[in-house]
């Protein structure tokens, strides 16, 4: 019987009439695979948004199938279309050797980043059987001859297919002999407002705006730098740290702290400046995506803050107790993958509303355009405008 992929849901992610849980790449990757002849425990899968390659795969039979997906919300999202199929024979891991040890196929939903393909190619060269084979694919609309040449620096063989149903897939075979370090990560010193010394920044791949600041957070630095009624107020309410996956980071002080939470903190500029500046806060930076996860505490490793940083690989600080924040600093995305879609930026806003106690701060970096002023106000409490070029504003919403 045919995979059911419309039952498939985007839960928790962000549902919408325009946004599904599967395309019509998902379902030629798993048609290449099953003709492929290999064996679920030789099969890697990268890239599987909510799970629609995956399943397929696992309701076709094949067991012992290893998936990494960037996104917190993906990886429940398959734990979700899982159960509600009844579906299992599969292991979730990061991109790393056991992902790929051993494995002769590798499918990949091709990323939006350059930098995030080469580090997936590199990684399959590297770690996979000899004679493994990627079979990469995306929609034909997203795809450039770019992303051929960066397939390229790791596989002899890179060969295009035809077009079917909008979607593409290139099939990567004969790997290239490895350069003895992988090209991921990168660190560089950034100048940051307000401060003497360069931050070193630390990116992965699939991280936002690599191992540079991007403009909305520069932004924001610069307010936070300038802005002297912005200090933490004197009495805080710090989260309890037993709540948190990465509890142990937190340092133990043994007095009450005020507790800054970077919210999708991307590298970890925000989290990392913001500590520097304020050895007394408490500093949470949490994001959805794995590489930005790694990319964060290594930011926080060069630059020697680790143990007063906790970050959490989470979805929209689902795992930071209510009302447990002092100050929460957000640049939001308006992109769900490929979609301009707003929905991201609001379930943020929501999680801000959240989190902070009564009377706490929510500093927001986002598009002129977007113009989310009102929609602050309606969802968490008074806003004003403290900046606004022709690109960016910055407000500061504060928690009724």
């Amino acid at each position: 019987m045919d995979f059911s992929y419309a039952s498939l849901r985007r839960f928790p992610d962000v549902e919408a009439p325009n946004l599904q849980a599967w395309d019509a790449t998902d379902e030629l990757l798993v048609q290449r695979a099953l003709a492929a002849g290999v064996t679920g425990e030789e099969i890697a899968v990268i890239g599987d948004e909510y799970g629609a390659i995956a399943l397929a795969l696992a309701d076709a039979g094949r067991q012992g199938i290893r998936v990494h997906q960037d996104l917190a919300t993906g990886r429940r999202a398959l734990a979700r279309n899982a159960a509600a199929a009844g579906l299992g024979g599969f292991v979730s891991l990061e991109l790393e050797p056991a992902l790929l040890d051993g494995a002769r196929l590798v499918l990949l939903q091709l990323p939006k980043s350059l930098a995030e393909l080469e580090e997936i190619s590199d990684a399959v060269a590297r770690w996979a059987a000899p004679d493994v084979t990627l079979i990469a694919g995306g929609r034909v609309k997203h795809m450039t001859l770019a992303q051929n040449e960066v397939l390229g620096r790791s596989f002899e063989n890179v060969q295009p297919q035809r077009a079917e149903r909008k979607s593409r897939l290139i099939v990567a075979s004969g790997a290239r002999e490895v350069p003895v370090e992988p090209p991921y990560p990168v660190a560089e010193p950034v100048e940051v407002p307000g401060r003497v010394e360069a931050l070193t920044l630390v990116a992965h791949g699939g991280a936002f705006a690599g191992a540079r600041l991007d403009i909305g957070t520069r932004v924001l630095l610069e307010v936070l730098s300038g802005e002297e009624r912005l200090r933490l107020p004197s009495v805080a309410h710090p989260v309890s740290s037993s709540a948190l996956r990465a509890s142990a980071q937190r340092p133990a002080t043994g007095a009450s702290t005020p507790t800054v939470v970077d919210l999708g903190c991307g590298t970890g500029a925000l989290a990392a400046a913001y500590a520097l500046a304020h050895p007394e806060a408490h500093v949470i930076a949490t994001d959805r995506s794995a590489a930005a996860v790694a990319s964060a505490r290594a930011t926080m490793i060069a630059n020697g803050i680790q143990d007063r940083i906790t970050v959490t690989h989470d979805d929209a600080g689902s795992e930071i107790p209510d009302h447990s924040a002092d100050l929460v600093l957000l640049n939001p995305p308006f992109h769900l993958g490929s979609s301009i879609h707003t929905g991201a930026a609001t379930r943020l806003f929501d999680a801000a509303a959240r989190i902070l106690r009564p009377g706490g701060e929510l500093l927001t970096v986002y598009n002129s355009h977007l113009g989310y002023k009102s929609e602050l106000t309606r969802r968490i409490g008074p806003t004003e405008q403290l900046r606004r070029t022709p690109k960016f504003t910055v407000t500061r919403s504060i928690r009724r």
